[in-house]
Parts: structure tokens; sequence; C-alpha cells
């Protein structure tokens, strides 16, 4: 452009005709080019504004309809939550309202029941005293007829204790009188014996005064040695016909042998811790058997 702008400028310092009628279609033609680009601007100007136009014509238009939509779900969701919270407040009354009739239920039930069991109550007390009434009045019937029953038996008791009074006396006077029969014989050692026993009359009267020990015994020869009370013995023999009879008497590990001895005879001997002696008495002899007592001192002192 500067090297035409150049030519030009030579051509036109050179004063040539020709050259001055181009430069002046040159610039008739820029002129011409200038306005074309200059009404093309302008055109595309215009189309610019009419889009831009048209785009806030449709944002506003958008803009608009968003704005709608949001009012629409602001509505709808409001809608929703009015409706949501008066469900609630509904369904809290409904509940407050059973809640309130159940507690009112229960109140009554439990007032039913408890007027009920008060009755019953008082139906069992009412018969509690009528059966406390019946039994006092039987218990009172009974003890009625007891003590008159009582009455009876005292006055029974009364003449059976004066008749085993009397019997008591009489059996004092007996056993007294028994007493007073029993013998007093001289032992075999010599020793004057204490009343002796013939019979179980007698061993019952002598047991009665408490002063000494009874054993009884029953036994044979065959049998060996017996325990009888604190000592032992052994039949050696006896003679039913003379009435006599042999013994072995084991005392303080020794042993004596009462020989040839007769019924009803004290047969006497010593035990260690005893200033009286013990005494046997045969009351029976038969064959190979003897049946009597043994008597020992119920107070143990040592001789002196």
């Amino acid at each position: 452009m500067q090297t035409f702008d150049n030519q030009n400028k030579e051509n036109f310092t050179n004063g040539s005709p020709k050259n001055h009628n181009v430069v002046i279609g040159l610039l008739a033609g820029g002129l011409v080019l200038a306005l074309a680009g200059n009404g093309y601007m302008m055109v595309r100007a215009n189309h610019l504004s009419e889009d831009l136009a048209k785009t806030e014509t449709a944002s506003q238009t958008q803009i608009s309809k968003l704005g709608d939509s949001t009012q629409a779900m602001l509505a709808q969701n409001k809608a929703q939550l009015d409706q949501a919270t008066e469900q609630m407040r509904k369904d809290v009354k409904t509940a407050n309202d059973s809640a309130f009739f159940a507690v009112r239920k229960a109140r009554t039930d439990a007032q039913i029941h408890t007027e009920e069991m008060a009755t019953k109550l008082a139906e069992q007390q009412q018969q509690q005293e009528q059966q406390v009434t019946a039994r006092l009045s039987q218990l009172k019937d009974t003890t009625d007829s007891k003590f008159t029953e009582v009455s009876g038996n005292v006055d029974t008791v009364k003449s059976n204790v004066e008749e085993v009074k009397t019997n008591l006396t009489n059996t004092q006077n007996d056993l007294t009188k028994n007493i007073a029969d029993l013998r007093q014989v001289m032992g075999d050692m010599g020793v004057m014996s204490g009343r002796i026993a013939t019979n179980q009359k007698d061993l019952d009267a002598l047991r009665a005064l408490g002063e000494r020990n009874y054993y009884e015994f029953d036994m044979t020869r065959q049998q060996g040695q017996r325990k009888i009370g604190d000592v032992t013995l052994a039949l050696r023999k006896s003679d039913s016909k003379r009435n006599r009879f042999t013994l072995d008497v084991l005392a303080d590990d020794k042993k004596v042998e009462k020989k040839d001895k007769t019924v009803n005879e004290p047969v006497q001997f010593y035990v260690a811790g005893n200033r009286q002696p013990y005494e046997i008495v045969v009351n029976q002899v038969s064959k190979d058997r003897v049946m009597g007592y043994l008597s020992t001192p119920k107070v143990k002192l040592a001789r002196q």
C-alpha cells in the first residue's frame, strides 16, 4: 500500500493527467468499498441487535416461565406441607382422643372391678361371720355338753380316786403285813441276811421297800455261765429230790464254788467295794435247772 501511495505521489508530482485519473478512480473505489463495508457493518450490527433482542426476549420468557414454575412448585409444596400438618394435627387429636377414652375406659373398668371385689369381700365377710356365729353356737352347745359330761367324769374320777386310795391303803397294809411275815435267816457265811423272798409276792414286797437291787434268774446247767447283775453264775448240778444245788460264782476275777446249798438258803459272797454281802436265793430246784434271784446292795461302801 505504501509503495502504491508513493507511486501515485510521484505520478501526481510529476503532474501527469493520466495518473490523476487513476488516483481518483482508486479513491472512488476505496470509498465505495468503505461505504460497502460500512453498510455491511451496519446490517451486521442490526442483525446482532435483533438477535440480542430475541435472546433477551427468550431469556425473559424463560425467566418468567422459571419463576412461574418455581412459584407453582412452592405453592404445591406449601399445600402439601399444610395438608401433612393438618393430617398430623388430626392424627394427634385422634391419638389423644383414643388415649383419653382408653384411660377413661381403664378407670371405669378398674372402678367396676373394685366395686365387684368390694361386694365379694363383703359377701365373704358376711359368710365368715355367719360361720363363726354358727361355730360359736355349736361350740357353746358342745361346751355345755362337755361340761356336763366332764362334771360327770369328775365325779367318776373322784369316786375312782377314792377307790384307788382305798386300794393303795389296803395294798400298803398288805405290803406291811407281807414284809412283817418275811423271814430273816442266817446266811451261809454266818452273816444275818436281810429278809428273803420265797415266792413272787414276797419278792415284789422286797422291791417295794427299795433297800436293795433284785435280779431274777431261771438258768439250766446246759446254758453254762450266765451274767446276772454284775456277777457271773454257772449251775454245776441240782438235786430236785433233796432240793439242793451247786453253783460257781465268778466275781472280781475270782471263782467261788457254792456247793450243796438248799432251797431258800441265802448264799452269800462279797464283792470289792461293798460292805454288805451279795446274796443268791434259789426258790425252786428241778433237774438241771434252778430259779431264784440275786440281791445286791444299792449303796456301795467299802468294808473296814
